[in-house]
């Protein structure tokens, strides 16, 4: 008979308190998946009086979570505390160490070390699973990791933080302000107090950044991603996008380009059509396109007690498994350096969006601009008084009139000099604003 697994939990929240309610509660579907039980025999988290609805009978509670990582009994090491630093970092190094697997949910803590802690557990034989540090439930790591092993991979983009992709539905269909629909999600809990690293798109980065090293197998690093938020988007933007057949959405992409991996965090404007433009709410969203495939779309909860248990869970079978897949896909020392791609370099379509002055001969002046820099127009509509878009005739107007400008493919490059070029005309009020578009 094989003996089971022995599992160490670091971090008794709404998560930890989950994977050992879940081990618990499936004991006997896991041992039969398995070909061997789990078991929970180690614990901490800072307060143990806490009520957690939990029983932890049975279960040596240690006094820190180095104390589980080098626990004698323990098998596996489950790290559920969070952070990019100690106690987190120092304790996943000495189960590697020590020739234990890990599996964590530590976005911040992967993006930061994840090289040097895939570099341990290559060396020492023990697992190191992340499933649940991006997405949540949805399998994208094991995709990318496993299932996909033998796929070229072109782009791979999507909707990775759920407090925007909340935030912006709720301005899309109730037409409110971001301020307001902040201050809704956070009362609701899906935004922190302090909600800059998930609204300024940083949360979104972190996760980019695994996903674009596991897809080209590069170098993992968080600074390599140029990053926007959210924050400057206005009711106005998301009723455009509409009427001009698209959604806007916070969006992390990575693709091969010419000139290298280009990752990138910020609004894009998505075809009503396409799959990821579907998705609203917290709810997350990962597209995959590969060579001689068609894109693969996985959509699922992305946050949560629940979905990210469930996560950390199959990862914990996979090791019960005996399942050793590299943590990157590929040995560390393969890896390909990776740089931080210029945005300047970016190329694609946009959506522009001008307060233009009541001048004679501005709508001329704005496309000479343009012109200049050899971007072509898809289309120039301004707004019309009852809210809707119309297409652009040079009525005499009283005070600026929002002109938007949809773009052909161009340079980002170009396409800045052309907008200080007709600020400097003086033919607008205030600054433009631009939002990429991102096509199916």
């Amino acid at each position: 008979m094989v003996a089971p697994l022995k599992v160490g939990i670091a971090g008794l929240g709404t998560v930890g308190a989950e994977v050992v309610r879940l081990i618990e509660a499936q004991q006997s579907i896991l041992a039969a998946r398995c070909g061997r039980g789990i078991k929970v025999v180690a614990v901490t988290a800072r307060n143990k009086a806490k009520k957690r609805g939990i029983d932890l009978r049975g279960i040596d509670w240690m006094k820190d979570p180095l104390a589980v990582a080098t626990h004698p009994e323990v098998d596996c090491f489950v790290e559920l505390m969070g952070g990019a630093g100690d106690p987190a970092l120092s304790s996943i190094s000495a189960a590697l160490a020590s020739g234990k697997s890990v599996v964590t949910a530590n976005k911040a803590l992967v993006a930061k070390h994840g090289l040097k802690l895939a570099a341990s557990a290559e060396k020492h034989g023990g697992a190191l699973n992340y499933e649940a540090a991006v997405a949540g439930a949805i399998p994208v790591i094991k995709t990318l990791r496993e299932g996909l092993s033998g796929t070229s991979i072109n782009r791979v983009y999507g909707i990775l933080n759920g407090t925007c992709n909340y935030i912006l539905t709720r301005m899309e269909q109730e037409g409110l302000s971001f301020a307001e629909c902040l201050k809704d999600a956070q009362r609701l809990g899906y935004a922190e107090a302090e909600p800059s690293f998930d609204v300024d798109g940083y949360d979104t980065a972190q996760k980019l950044a695994i996903l674009a090293s596991l897809a080209f197998g590069t170098k993992l690093a968080e600074s390599a991603v140029s990053v926007e938020g959210i924050s400057t988007i206005a009711a106005e933007d998301l009723r455009a996008a509409a009427d001009l057949g698209y959604r806007i959405k916070l969006l992390g992409v990575a693709m091969r380009t010419k000139t290298g991996i280009e990752q990138r965090v910020h609004p894009t404007m998505v075809p009503l059509t396409s799959s990821i433009a579907q998705v609203m709410g917290v709810t997350n969203a990962v597209t995959i396109d590969g060579a001689g495939i068609a894109p693969i779309t996985l959509v699922g909860p992305g946050a949560g007690g629940a979905a990210t248990a469930s996560a950390v869970l199959a990862d914990i079978a996979d090791v019960a498994r005996n399942v050793r897949a590299l943590p990157f896909a590929q040995p560390v020392t393969k890896l390909t350096p990776t740089t931080k791609a210029p945005m300047e370099r970016h190329e694609g379509g946009y959506y522009i969006r001008l307060m233009a002055r009541d001048l004679a001969g501005t709508a001329a002046r704005i496309a000479t601009r343009l012109a200049e820099q050899k971007i072509s127009l898809e289309s120039i509509v301004q707004k019309h008084p009852n809210g809707g878009l119309e297409p652009i005739d040079g009525t005499k107007k009283s005070s600026p009139v929002p002109v938007i400008l949809i773009t052909y493919a161009t340079s980002e490059d170009a396409m800045r000099r052309a907008l200080q070029a007709v600020q400097k005309d003086k033919v607008i009020s205030g600054k433009p604003q631009v939002i990429r578009i991102e096509k199916n």
